[in-house]
């Protein structure tokens, strides 16, 4: 039993280093060299009580070949999708095969071998009769010591995993399952898959179509509104380009600070210049409503209008199954475009690799798709500026017009940049918080890699073909940092209360159509989850066919208030920064409100309720997954076979496309005759 222990976890430890990216940092590579040794070892010992030492053997040499299989998977599905196998995808639920995964398209590698000798070398030696069975039975005790043993050290492994990361379990297997593989083992991972996936079936498993016309008849009586005539369609066939400015507050916009040279430094002066252009429509009182899935949510508003959950992320709990009729299925079935997410993190954070084909992109760039060597990677992936350069070759191909969205990671909690990407004329604070002072310099690094993609697409001709949307997906500063954030971004750190913290939740959002002159900014109160029927109207869709909970910006009628995840709300009178919050605040003044009179006691009350009944019925749509009761006319249901993201296959359908199509290929490469337009691009520094 020893001796497969030790190879499982020398297997473990192969796969560990070289073929799975798990992002460790110090004591975190002591966790990952641990933590296979105590699940295994309790698997292996619990057999030690079968009394009968011929089934003892069938059995043990059945659970080595199953840890074998097991990892080995892991290992081929890993190369094809930088994702982890869970049960619900080997069983079928999740849809192992429907998801695309093909064995001819995984590059099996020379070192395999390594995975599969010692189940060999112990086959040859006993059929060679090397190896002699032990006939004697351990007792019952020495069984007990040795499953207690393993579960004591994978206990110890369990609790020092939940100390470095607090809620592995409870909060952050749904986020990202590469937290627990990394703390806890392959073996833990699925099991925690398995108990969610569990969660989910049995919340849908008395769904009925019933509940969706209950919903359907709260949205077409509260929300839905008819678009504003005369912005309906004026970006009609435009290619659209998402940029997704990664914990991007709206405070940074127009932000001067003084650094430690002394100087005045402007913070995002690109994005300053988009947010006043008379190109771009910006908003000013934009709030994020994102809960604990934080960018994921963000991203379900955008492409769904539906709200993330009140617990964990969407798209980690259910977005291997779920049924979506999202914006780049309902771009691509209405309007021919083609649809691309870039990303500079790996495919598996979030379950974006499965959660993107049930949507129905076409394409999902993650991080295998880029050069990573060590100067082009940050904590969170692939550097911003060289993202968006080497996206070039592959944005080239897509057919136009296309929906395509940049996932940015650089501007990320650390907040950390290494020297050599750092301005030498921008100089940050001196705040005596390191959040804070790295802040200001991985967003003034993100302004400028926004601002040469924007060259790029001038130069290249596809500026005056698209419009682009910039958004900030939620809060930079939180928490206890916001003390030592306050006075740089025009708050009292010593004064500083829920209503501030409330209105750092703002962060932009721009949608920049070249060649329009009307561009202003606009005060609405708005936020993530009316994107996608503004961007509709914008591109001439009509949305009142489909199941959406957010509201046109441009449209008039529209409620005001905007609901955030915790309950509380905005409006232009009055503010509740949370559904547990005692107080309320003036909007305008910031002021508390001592006592509120009759009618602002009534207008919160009905507030309130339409805040309650929002999330109720977008938390029941997708707990229920009921929009598999409902096809609109005209809407095809995405069948996510249709969709595989290794690089092997992306690149060979883009060429593919290109080559079938000839003549007829609307993608920039094919305009321009085969030749690429990459030397466009700014110069990026590396």
């Amino acid at each position: 039993m020893s001796y497969l222990v030790l190879f499982v976890w020398a297997k473990s430890m192969f796969a560990y280093f070289t073929v799975f990216n798990l992002r460790a940092i110090g004591v975190e590579y002591l966790m990952m060299i641990i933590n296979p040794i105590g699940f295994t070892f309790t698997c292996f010992a619990i057999l030690l009580f079968i009394r009968r030492t011929s089934l003892y053997y069938i059995a043990t040499l059945i659970l080595a070949v199953v840890a074998n299989f097991l990892l080995y998977m892991n290992v081929l599905y890993y190369r094809e999708f930088t994702d982890f196998i869970t049960i619900d995808t080997l069983t079928g639920g999740a849809g192992m095969f429907q998801h695309g995964f093909d064995f001819n398209s995984v590059p099996v590698h020379l070192m395999d071998w390594v995975y599969w000798i010692d189940l060999l070398i112990i086959l040859v030696l006993m059929i060679a009769k090397k190896v002699r069975f032990d006939h004697r039975v351990p007792g019952v005790k020495k069984a007990f010591t040795f499953v207690s043993v393993g579960l004591a050290i994978f206990s110890l492994n369990f609790w020092a995993g939940d100390f470095l990361k607090p809620q592995l379990i409870l909060r952050r297997a749904q986020s990202d399952k590469t937290y627990v593989v990394r703390y806890l083992g392959l073996g833990p991972w699925m099991l925690t898959d398995s108990y969610y996936t569990h969660l989910a079936n049995s919340q849908r498993k008395d769904a009925s179509k019933s509940s969706l016309e209950e919903i359907q008849k709260y949205i077409a009586s509260n929300r839905y509104l008819a678009p504003n005539m005369k912005m309906f369609g004026i970006s009609k066939n435009r290619n659209v380009i998402e940029i997704h400015l990664e914990s991007f507050q709206q405070a940074l916009i127009d932000l001067k600070i003084k650094g430690t040279d002394g100087k005045e430094h402007v913070v995002t002066p690109f994005l300053n210049s988009l947010y006043h252009s008379n190109s771009t429509y910006s908003f000013s009182n934009f709030f994020n409503q994102v809960g604990q899935g934080k960018t994921s949510d963000a991203e379900n508003m955008l492409e769904t209008s539906t709200f993330g959950l009140p617990a964990g992320s969407l798209f980690a709990k259910y977005g291997s199954t779920q049924t979506f009729q999202a914006m780049p299925a309902i771009l691509q079935q209405t309007e021919g475009y083609s649809s691309a997410v870039v990303h500079g993190n790996v495919g598996a954070f979030y379950n974006r690799i499965n959660t993107y084909k049930q949507m129905g992109y076409d394409y999902f760039f993650d991080q295998s798709f880029f050069n990573n060597a060590p100067q082009n990677m940050s904590p969170w992936g692939i550097k911003d500026k060289i993202l968006f350069r080497d996206s070039v070759p592959l944005l080239e191909q897509m057919q136009q017009p296309f929906y395509v969205k940049y996932l940015t990671v650089t501007n990320h909690l650390t907040y950390e940049l290494a020297d050599s990407d750092k301005d030498p004329n921008f100089a940050t604070v001196d705040s005596g918080d390191k959040l804070v002072d790295g802040y200001f310099e991985t967003a003034h690094y993100l302004d400028q890699s926004v601002e040469q993609f924007f060259d790029y697409l001038k130069k290249s001709g596809l500026y005056e073909k698209s419009i682009i949307v910039l958004y900030g997906d939620h809060y930079g500063i939180s928490g206890s940092d916001n003390k030592a954030f306050a006075p740089y971004v025009g708050y009292n750190a010593d004064t500083f209360n829920a209503y501030d913290n409330t209105m750092l939740q703002r962060t932009p959002f721009m949608i920049n159509i070249p060649g329009n002159t009307k561009g202003h900014i606009i005060d609405t109160y708005t936020g993530e989850i009316d994107v996608m029927p503004t961007l509709e109207h914008l591109l001439g869709i009509d949305t009142a066919k489909y199941v959406q909970f957010g509201q046109d910006m441009f449209s008039s009628g529209r409620q005001d208030y905007v609901a955030l995840r915790n309950g509380g709300f905005v409006t232009p009178t009055i503010t509740l920064p949370s559904i547990n919050s005692h107080y309320y605040y003036d909007t305008q003044t910031g002021l508390q409100i001592e006592k509120l009179t009759p009618d602002q006691e009534a207008y919160v009350k009905d507030i309130k309720s339409k805040v309650s009944t929002l999330f109720a019925m977008s938390d029941k749509l997708n707990n229920q997954n009921l929009l598999r009761f409902y096809t609109p006319s005209g809407f095809t249901p995405v069948d996510p076979k249709n969709y595989t993201y290794s690089v092997k296959a992306t690149k060979a359908k883009l060429k593919k496309e290109n080559t079938v199509l000839s003549a007829k290929s609307t993608s920039l490469i094919s305009q321009n005759q085969g030749n690429s337009s990459i030397s466009e691009y700014p110069t990026v520094k590396k």
